[in-house]
């Protein structure tokens, strides 16, 4: 089976010959300086830290257009978005084939949690609202951070938007309102005021509505791989209805920074249900709210030693109900509360050596009206000590992460509790800059951590298992990246960075049935061995005085094989919805106050079970998206007009089976800052 395709030619191209031409081009002096226009790099490489580290802020993310985070994360090499359909769809990520529940997600430094499946819906979250998004694999190679900011595989860092004010200016007023296909209506407002010199405040709210129906195509497959069915149909159970609010204060101290954060978030929703056997109708309905509250102080005591506090309290209500005739009625709530307590502490031994300890502690309870539920607690210690070299061409880093885990359920249920659980993890990082005169360097870590089971896996009633064992990843990566800005001729800027990755995933979690009542089954069972290389290559053309182009290219290539048992069927299969080669492409055109932007996303073929037989076969899908923006400034206010079109071409495809994809699509976008 062929596992590459004519696409990525154009994209190897694309990284590539640009780097050679740079590369083959002769030093000459000259004094010529070029004005710039704003550069706006799209999903640019961080190199200010020991691993290199995938960034959107800015006006980055408004020239995206993007609607959520989810669609912005689709951007960054080495990602894969699981997008269950339309607006109303819950959207998660995975990461170097490790999965969606060994991805960190941290808003504004303080992970959002869920210990009830693991995992963090990122269509929740809007980019009005947002800085930038940060995504990290390893750990974020900082050593003042939480000791939860080094217990995930990969993370990914939402920034929220720190007020601003100009000159004397003392409030700031953005109003944003896009509309579009699916009878998308989507306002949203951000008010920040200056309260004193040392004291600002912000105000955000937004709000979201669709009917979620699209036309789509959708077919049936035999065993053999031979079409069973094939149609054309509306896609029904989608809509969505959903408000969030945020606030924030923002202060200062003698030589710290506070802030204090609150979010709220209330959602009706209908679930978009898998499309199997020509049922387009489900009659699925979720209401979520979300509410946490969050704080951070950082102070520094001396020139030596500095602290941070950070605290946070959470609450979760889901409300799941299934009222169809065809099958069992379901209607059941959950609810979940999270505490959360952080204290980090840095001391500077010396200009080139630095060393910080931190603790953090955290609870989660589950509440939910299933019969013979565990309720179940869960109290975490976490500890983490961490030492950081940092010279002018060699930086190291090293962490040793202590977790505590102790969990208790209600005498009343069925079940046990999970035994207690003590785990020690290591993680250690090395960037080295060969020569002095070159923006080149090597880097390379290796860390070791798990994921607990979540409170599904171990008391869901009827198939959780108490006595799971967390999964365990060990992660190896080496790569090198080089950078270079130019005063002269076509070329503004070049950035290229590889990586090469091999990870490993033990006692992995999974679920079957089991018995002649096919009640499901959790089990340890799977080893998985993953293998991959990124490719993210940035180059900047200035073609004319105020046209400036852009261009980034990224390219992943992933071989993760099941290695459970040389006797299984499975044995060295690509695991699920994991595909060989992905990638994306993104163009960027600047002129005055013109912006045209063209992007293309490309995942290649996959199989949807750990079989990999025709019948599970999933063939590759590709999208072509474009975007215009156009600045305009006026006396009091300055506004910005955009308009987009998603899918030109109306691919028809699937990013999950049974759950289509939308075809062409359409947004208008009006913002105003005043």
């Amino acid at each position: 089976m062929n596992k590459y395709n004519s696409t990525f030619f154009l994209i190897f191209l694309c990284i590539c010959i640009p780097c050679l031409i740079v590369f083959s081009q002769e030093k000459k002096d000259t004094t010529q300086i070029l004005e710039i226009p704003e550069v706006i790099s799209i999903g640019k490489i961080e190199k200010n830290a020991i691993i290199p580290y995938q960034k959107l802020e800015g006006k980055e993310l408004e020239t995206l257009n993007s609607l959520s985070v989810a669609d912005a994360l689709k951007y960054f090499s080495g990602v894969q978005l699981k997008d269950y359909g339309g607006v109303g769809g819950m959207k998660t990520v995975n990461i170097r084939g490790m999965g969606s529940q060994h991805v960190g997600v941290f808003y504004d430094g303080i992970q959002l949690g869920n210990a009830q499946n693991g995992t963090v819906d990122l269509g929740k979250f809007s980019l009005d609202n947002l800085e930038s998004i940060s995504l990290y694999n390893g750990q974020k190679s900082e050593i003042f951070q939480p000791a939860k900011d080094f217990g995930s595989a990969s993370s990914i860092y939402l920034k929220s938007k720190i007020p601003q004010f100009k000159e004397q200016k003392k409030t700031n007023l953005s109003m944003n309102y896009r509309s579009g296909s699916f009878n998308l209506i989507n306002p949203s407002i951000i008010w920040e005021q200056k309260l004193s010199e040392s004291l600002n405040s912000s105000l955000n709210f937004e709000y979201v509505n669709s009917n979620g129906k699209y036309k789509f195509r959708q077919s049936e497959r035999a065993s053999n791989g031979s079409i069973i069915w094939d149609t054309t149909a509306i896609r029904q159970n989608g809509n969505i209805s959903a408000f969030r609010a945020e606030a924030g204060l923002f202060g200062k101290v003698s030589k710290g920074i506070w802030n204090i954060k609150a979010y709220y978030y209330d959602s009706e929703r209908q679930i978009p249900g898998a499309i199997v056997k020509n049922v387009y109708h489900r009659y699925e309905k979720q209401w979520d709210r979300n509410f946490f509250i969050q704080g951070t102080l950082e102070k520094k005591i001396t020139s030596k030693y500095k602290f941070s506090l950070n605290a946070k309290y959470a609450y979760d209500y889901t409300h799941y109900l299934q009222n169809d005739i065809k099958s069992k009625y379901i209607n059941n709530t959950f609810k979940q509360k999270e505490f959360y307590f952080s204290w980090v502490q840095q001391y500077s031994f010396f200009s080139f050596w630095d060393a910080s300890l931190s603790a953090d502690y955290q609870y989660n309870s589950l509440d939910a009206d299933l019969p013979f539920f565990a309720y179940p607690d869960r109290n975490s210690e976490l500890i983490a000590a961490t030492t950081s070299l940092h010279f002018s061409r060699f930086k190291f880093q090293a962490s040793l992460l202590g977790t505590y885990i102790q969990e208790k359920i209600k005498k009343t249920s069925l079940s046990q509790a999970s035994p207690n659980k003590k785990e020690y993890t290591p993680s250690v990082f090395i960037y080295f800059k060969p020569f002095r005169a070159l923006d080149f360097d090597v880097h390379a870590f290796y860390k070791r951590i798990f994921r607990m089971p979540t409170f599904n896996d171990l008391y869901y009633t009827d198939f959780g298992n108490s006595l799971l064992r967390p999964e365990y990843t060990t992660q190896y990566d080496a790569g090198i990246n080089y950078s270079k800005y130019f005063n002269s001729g076509i070329f503004y800027q070049v950035e290229l960075e590889t990586d090469v990755y091999y990870n490993e995933v033990r006692d992995k979690i999974i679920a079957y049935p089991k018995g002649q009542q096919f009640r499901w089954t959790m089990l340890n069972l799977g080893k998985v061995r993953i293998r991959g290389i990124d490719i993210s290559a940035l180059t900047s053309y200035k073609l004319y005085k105020n046209l400036l182009l852009n261009l980034k290219a990224t390219y992943t290539y992933e071989d993760a094989q099941d290695i459970s048992s040389p006797t299984l069927y499975n044995y060295k299969n690509q695991i699920p919805y994991i595909p060989w080669n992905s990638g994306s492409l993104l163009i960027s055109i600047l002129y005055k106050k013109w912006n045209l932007n063209y992007s293309f996303i490309y995942t290649g073929e996959r199989y949807n079970q750990p079989a990999n037989i025709p019948a599970n076969y999933e063939k590759e899908w590709y999208t072509h998206d474009f975007s215009l923006t156009h600045d305009i400034s006026l006396k009091i206010m300055n506004l910005k007009a955009g308009i987009e079109i998603n899918n030109i071409f109306n691919k028809q495809y699937a990013i999950v089976r049974n759950y289509p994809m939308p075809g062409r699509n359409y947004r208008l976008s009006l913002k105003i800052n005043i």
